[in-house]
């Protein structure tokens, strides 16, 4: 099959890619930068520099690839700018999908998340609505989600991966990540999360799995898919763990949670054939340092 990734730089892209090669796709990867197009190619891929908020550029080079379907990583959070990750989740997939319909494909895979469910006491899965009860930076986030996947969803087949938190190579998460560092109690790094122990519900997903996901979904229906571990878990388990693991300093506990922070399940993609190679993070943190 040919297929485009558009976003092969972030974190789950770098893994993908040679997935898809490995399966016998023939693969075409979008990068902003030169060193980004180079890595795509040496991973056996064609590779393309495009910006993906140009939208006549993105169109030539998507109707020149004549992609069968098209994957949907584009990301901004390098910065760990809410602003400007939302501009391509709305800007970046509206020029992907009309890009898309302009040559002819019918597909996309997107990348999406699962923290963006309204509140709940149990975790949320797909049919769960998301959050219309926020205001300010979180309720902007939404309605960013929203409109990447209403706009995916203008495509015949539009599977929506609503990935939990990312963990692994290339993340904050990971032992040079942005966490490790806040948690030393040095703000050098730019992070959006949290480093409070509370009682905030969160579900994860190695790197490599989320990637494993997405070239499931090349044969999946359409709509939303939660992909997430098998262990959604509150902050105060998860994140001293995860300190432990990095060797930095674990935050005392605290009390209180959001509506919102409640994880998801992953019951759907299971019955579709996904299965974590890490199915949870209480071993998947030490893989993690261990690799």
């Amino acid at each position: 099959m040919r297929v485009l990734v558009a976003g092969r730089s972030g974190a789950v892209g770098r893994q993908l890619v040679p997935s898809l090669v490995s399966a016998g796709h023939e693969v075409t990867g979008t990068a902003r930068t030169t060193a980004g197009v180079e890595r795509i190619r040496n991973l056996g891929a064609t590779g393309v520099q495009v910006d993906a908020l140009d939208p006549e550029e993105l169109r030539r080079t998507v109707v020149a690839a004549r992609p069968e379907t098209v994957i949907h990583q584009l990301i901004d959070l390098s910065a760990a700018d809410g602003a400007a990750n939302g501009r391509i989740r709305r800007e970046g997939t509206r020029n992907l999908v009309d890009a898309a319909k302009a040559a002819g494909v019918g597909r996309i895979v997107v990348q999406s998340i699962s923290w963006a469910y309204g509140p709940g006491e149990t975790p949320a899965d797909e049919r769960d609505p998301l959050d219309t009860t926020t205001a300010g930076p979180r309720a902007r986030m939404v309605a960013a989600v929203r409109a990447l996947e209403e706009t995916a969803a203008e495509l015949d087949t539009a599977v929506v991966l609503r990935y939990g938190l990312l963990y692994g190579p290339g993340t904050w998460y990971a032992p040079d990540g942005a966490l490790a560092t806040a948690l030393t109690g040095d703000r050098s790094a730019a992070f959006l999360g949290s480093t409070v122990a509370n009682d905030a519900v969160s579900s994860f997903v190695h790197v490599a799995d989320a990637a494993a996901a997405a070239l499931l979904a090349l044969d999946w229906p359409p709509g939303p898919v939660n992909i997430v571990d098998d262990d959604p878990a509150p902050a105060h388990t998860w994140l001293p763990a995860l300190a432990h693991s990095l060797g930095v300093p674990a935050p005392e506990r605290a009390a209180g949670r959001q509506g919102w922070e409640r994880g998801a399940l992953n019951t759907l993609s299971r019955s579709r054939g996904w299965r974590p190679v890490r199915p949870t993070w209480r071993t998947g943190f030490a893989d993690q340092i261990e690799h």
